[in-house]
């Protein structure tokens, strides 16, 4: 009893901190927006250079993939949306799209699926949780690309066999609004993923929320995991060099066992994009 007591404190400590870390960010964040504002003019646009700081928000809001005139056109047709959910409300120019689907961009999380090969031949439970935990963060290296994937068709499938022993199935069961679903297994797991998605345009950027479901199942000790990721935010849309931030808590369940991971990812923006410095680590055991 005084270990699970102990437990809970770290974990209400924790999200102390963390909040008051979060709510310290957003007011930074509200003095980058201003004086953007300041420079550019453009009510509701924000512009934050990747390489940190925003002395130089007016020079980076000249950068990036678009033209100036297609900058003016784009912010003009945009702005209207400001905090609206954008997921099938708008066309897309097809300038910002990669040459994948939204199902095979879900399979990137199988990169270093020998992760969960090695949680699921774990016998230390804490272990195990930490295998399981940094499979789930290892997909972002994919954010280092800035490009959107294009929304499948509706029944459109996606098929990925001999990765690692792997057999990743995904398929697009709704196309307003945009919903995947996918299975993956081998012989040490199987993995499930409804893929579901919010967003809230804010002008020159969009958070996207994730409001899908993943489990994940060892088969050696039948312990299910949930995960729950953070927002993502993709920054400089339409002026500056676009990049991609996903600041706030990320989620690992034992649902078997009530332990659970939480990563805190801290928002980059200060000192730059670094990925190899975003994040913070708690566990929790309940």
């Amino acid at each position: 009893m005084g270990s699970k007591d102990q437990g809970g404190g770290a974990a209400s400590s924790g999200g102390g901190f963390f909040s008051s870390f979060a709510a310290g960010m957003r007011t930074w964040g509200t003095a980058v927006h201003k004086s953007v504002n300041g420079l550019l003019g453009y009510e509701g646009l924000e512009v934050i250079n990747p390489d940190g700081g925003s002395d130089d928000a007016e020079e980076e809001a000249l950068r990036g993939r678009w033209k100036q005139e297609d900058r003016d056109s784009y912010w003009k047709m945009m702005h209207k949306y400001i905090g609206s959910d954008v997921t099938s409300l708008v066309t897309l120019p097809v300038i910002i799209f990669e040459p994948m689907t939204m199902l095979q961009k879900m399979a990137e999380l199988m990169e270093y699926c020998e992760l969960l090969d090695k949680a699921d031949e774990c016998e230390d439970p804490y272990m195990r949780m930490a295998y399981a935990a940094a499979w789930a963060v290892s997909v972002y290296f994919a954010f280092q690309r800035t490009w959107k994937p294009f929304n499948p068709i509706l029944g459109e499938t996606y098929e990925m066999v001999n990765h690692q022993g792997i057999t990743f199935l995904a398929e697009q069961v709704s196309h307003h609004p945009p919903m995947g679903v996918a299975h993956c297994e081998n012989e040490h797991f199987t993995y499930d993923i409804t893929s579901k998605l919010k967003t809230k345009f804010l002008g020159n950027s969009v958070e996207v929320y994730p409001v899908g479901r993943t489990r994940v199942t060892l088969k050696k000790s039948g312990i299910v995991f949930d995960l729950v990721p953070p927002l993502t935010k993709i920054n400089n849309l339409i002026f500056g060099r676009t990049w991609i931030d996903s600041p706030g808590e990320m989620v690992m369940t034992n649902l078997t066992t009530g332990d659970k991971v939480v990563l805190y990812f801290q928002p980059c923006g200060w000192f730059g994009y670094d990925i190899d410095h975003q994040f913070l680590v708690a566990f929790v055991a309940e």
